[in-house]
Formats: structure tokens, C-alpha cells, sequence
């Protein structure tokens, strides 16, 4: 269905196919930390239902308040921080400590008093190649969120900033009105209907639309939308969450995942981990960046000595050698280092950083002011500045924790600075020629003690 509005063309009613919005655990915090709504996801994360929990601290699930002085104390360190987001501990009800992705939203009532969203995601045990799962983890747990808590009658009692930025409708003229107080009406009646149906039954759904930015004047953008059941202590319906979550980035990442399958193919068809490095670089240029380099662990490199382990680098950085080179300029001018050569590794650069930490490092804008680490190795620096460098990504090339290579995304001629979803992009492109490249790495090793014996 389709209507227009005053923001443009909003389409509804296309059930999105991801989960990440939707098996989001919700539960709504009072100004003491009490909790005052829980819903059906919350149920299944942590097994209390919501006569359980309504009523009752959310320290019963949550220990980071009983860590805090005093419940008004954590609640004071939230407002400071604008909510409190980041990984924490959750107490199942069967005893079990889980990990989550926990954010804490602050929401405002029309009487001026607040409350507090608690979001909150699973974020996975670490994958055999070490990777942290929460790395990809749910889109809310990454990207801003708007939300809005709506009565039985559907009038909005709670919302944030956010949602005011998603549809252009102050917080002041929201509060107390139903949606067919404030929108087209057949807009406002689909929206409605799908808010009675999960009054009615307690389900999530979730639902796309598309419209304009109330602030741009580019393409259209593209919002995913959950509305959940919120429950009171006798698991009676208080009302309805409805959370959304500009997911633009996250299709376009997805598109172009899907060129990155179809051109990552031809990683593994090789063992040569030169040729696998050159064939990594080609691939991300120019879809990720404007230039790439791929530096390799000199073990890997020649086939001798054990591998170097992740965030194992002690007072002394393993040495690299460049293995793959691509550049949307012709000939590469970006890299003092020709393929083969060894490369410089600055302490204080973000290559250092990515090192010792044993992930990934984004810059969005990259510091390159006379005294800072590029002025460490003068070559680097003289190309650096004169490519117009801005922004770079440091993703550590491994598998089963060990350290393979680095690989160095950058930005020169695109005006546009990385973000989370570049990084995504990037990690999912290495982890694929990870996984040759480790082949490669063990094919020249028994090689190399072949020619040995």
C-alpha cells in the first residue's frame, strides 16, 4: 500500500526477511530502574516472564545495577552518557549469565517526566577464527533508533529525539495525539491496524517503508519499523513499543556484499598468497575503497616459522611484507612499498593500534598534522599527505586467532568518510580471503619443507 505524504512516498506492509529488528528483547525502565513494561522477546531472552520482572528492579536481570552505588546512581550515569550502550551480562532465570548488546534509550513524557528503553541483543560466542559474533551484530545495536511507547488507545505517551529525525514530527506535537491525529489518514489507519493486532495477540511485527529525510534532498531512505507488545505485571497489554531504525546503509551494504560473493570468488583459486593478496586488493577497489594495500606476516609470507597470534605482538611488531597493491590512480602512487618489499609498521599508528587490540580500527577522519605518526616514516608521510588520504580502515587478516597480514583501506578522491557499515563490508571481504590465503600459507610450508628435506 501506498500513500504520499508530506515527507514523499511511504510504502508499508512488506514483512522484512531479517531478524534484526525483530527478535530485539525490549523492556521499559522507569526513572528508578524499575521496570514498568516487558515484552514477549524479553521473555524469551531471559526466560522471566513478565509477571516476574514488572515491578521489580532491573537488577533481578541486570547486574550492572547492583555494581552500580545505588540504582539512582546508575540511572544519573545513563543521562550523562545519553543511555549506555555496549556489551553486559544478563542473568537468565535458570542461572545461566548471558552476553548481550545492551542499549538504554532515554524516552520523554509529555509531563516532563522519563523513561528508559532497554534494548537489548544477543551477541554470540566467538566463531572459530576468533571473530567476536557482535561484530555483525543486530542492526539495533549498531545504528540510531527512534522510539515511541503508544497507550491501548494509542495515543503516544513516551519518544525520543531520534523519531523526530526519522519523520520530521516534533516530540511536542506527537505526545498525547493518536497517528490519525497528526498523519494522512491512510497512512495513519495502516499504521494503527498493525499496533491493534499486536495489542490483540502480543506478536512482534515488523514492517518497511520508504520515505524522504525531513532534512535531505537525496534519494529516498529506507526504515525498518518493529512494534511490540509492552506487558504489565498481570501480562495484560500496557501498550505498544514501536522502534525505527534507518536501514539505507544496511540494504546497500547487503547489495554490495552481493557483488563483493560474485568477484570474491576467484580468491580461492589460487595458493599463492601473492596472488591471493593482489587478488584481495583488486577486489575492493574501487567497490570499498579508492586504495588498498595487503601486508602479510613474514611467515606466511615464505612458508617458515610458526604463525603469529592475535593481539600476541609483546614489545616487538611482527614483520610485514607487501603482498597486494590496487589504487584507482594508475601505477599505485599511494604506497611507498612496492609488493615484496618489507614494510614499516609506525608504534603509535593505527596499524599498531589494530595490532595490540587484535581487531579492526576505524578512522573515519584520519589525523595527518605535522607531529603525528605519519611524520615516523618520512616516505609514508610525503605520500599520505599529497594522495589526500582522509579516511582508512585497518582490518587484521586471521583465522583459528592467528595473524595472517593486515589489510589498509583508504579513502583519497571519495569525499565520504568510512563508517560502521564500510567496516562490515570490509571484515566480511577479508574473512573470505582469509580462509585461501590460510591454504596458501600451508601449501607453501609443506612446500617449502619439502625443498628443505
Amino acid at each position: 500500500m501506498t500513500t504520499m505524504t508530506s515527507l514523499g512516498a511511504v510504502t508499508l506492509g512488506k514483512q522484512l526477511n531479517a531478524s534484526d529488528i525483530s527478535d530485539t528483547a525490549i523492556a521499559l525502565l522507569d526513572e528508578q530502574g524499575t521496570v514498568a513494561g516487558w515484552t514477549q522477546t524479553a521473555e524469551r531472552l531471559v526466560g522471566y516472564s513478565a509477571g516476574d520482572v514488572v515491578g521489580r528492579s532491573a537488577a533481578l536481570v541486570l547486574p550492572a545495577f547492583e555494581e552500580a552505588a545505588t540504582t539512582s546512581a546508575f540511572v544519573e550515569q545513563c543521562r550523562t552518557e545519553n543511555g549506555w550502550p555496549g556489551a553486559q551480562a544478563l542473568r537468565h532465570r535458570d542461572g545461566r549469565v548471558l552476553d548481550v548488546s545492551l542499549r538504554l534509550t532515554m524516552l520523554r513524557g509529555q509531563d516532563g517526566t522519563t523513561r528508559w528503553l532497554a534494548s537489548m541483543t544477543g551477541t554470540g560466542p566467538l566463531s572459530e577464527d576468533g571473530m567476536d559474533g557482535s561484530v555483525r551484530g543486530p542492526l539495533l545495536a549498531r545504528e540510531p533508533i527512534g522510539v515511541a511507547i503508544r497507550d491501548r488507545q494509542l495515543r503516544c505517551t513516551f519518544v525520543n529525539d531520534v523519531a523526530e529525525s526519522h519523520d520530521g514530527l516534533p516530540g511536542a506535537r506527537r505526545l498525547g495525539r493518536r497517528h490519525t491525529d497528526v498523519r494522512p489518514r491512510s497512512h495513519a489507519e495502516t499504521l494503527e491496524a498493525v499496533m491493534r493486532q499486536v495489542l490483540q495477540n502480543g506478536a512482534t511485527k515488523v514492517h518497511e517503508y520508504r520515505t524522504y529525510l525531513p532534512t535531505s534532498q537525496g534519494p529516498e531512505h529506507q526504515f525498518a519499523a518493529s512494534f511490540q507488545c509492552l506487558q504489565g505485571a498481570d501480562g495484560a497489554a500496557l501498550g505498544v513499543c514501536v522502534i525505527s531504525a534507518d536501514v539505507t546503509a544496511n540494504r546497500q551494504t547487503r547489495e554490495r556484499l552481493a557483488v563483493l560473493g560474485q568477484a570474491s570468488a576467484r580468491l580461492g583459486s589460487t595458493l599463492d598468497v601473492m596472488q591471493v593478496s593482489q587478488e584481495l586488493a583488486d577486489v575492493a577497489v574501487p567497490l570499498v575503497a579508492d586504495y588498498v594495500a595487503v601486508d602479510l606476516e613474514q611467515s606466511v609470507s615464505f612458508g617458515e616459522g610458526p604463525p603469529v597470534r592475535i593481539g600476541a605482538t609483546g614489545k616487538r611488531f611482527p614483520a610485514f611484507r607487501r603482498a597486494g597493491l590496487a589504487s584507482i590512480r594508475q601505477g599505485v602512487p599511494e604506497s611507498p612499498w612496492v609488493r615484496g618489499e618489507p614494510v614499516d609498521v609506525p608504534p603509535t599508528s593505527p596499524f599498531a593500534a589494530a595490532l595490540h587490540a587484535g581487531q579492526s580500527r576505524l578512522e573515519p577522519v584520519l589525523d595527518t598534522a605535522p607531529g603525528t605518526w605519519v611524520d615516523e616514516v618520512p616516505a609514508l608521510a610525503h605520500r599520505v599527505r599529497e594522495s589526500g588520504m582522509h579516511s582508512i580502515m585497518v582490518v587484521p587478516i586471521r583465522t583459528r586467532r592467528a595473524l595472517l597480514g593486515m589489510a589498509l583501506f583508504v579513502r583519497t578522491e571519495n569525499p565520504v568518510p568510512f563508517h560502521e557499515a564500510d567496516l562490515l563490508l570490509a571484515e566480511e571481504l577479508v574473512n573470505r580471503a582469509a580462509q585461501a590465503l590460510d591454504n596458501a600459507r600451508q601449501y607453501a610450508r609443506k612446500h617449502t619443507a619439502a625443498l628443505t628435506l
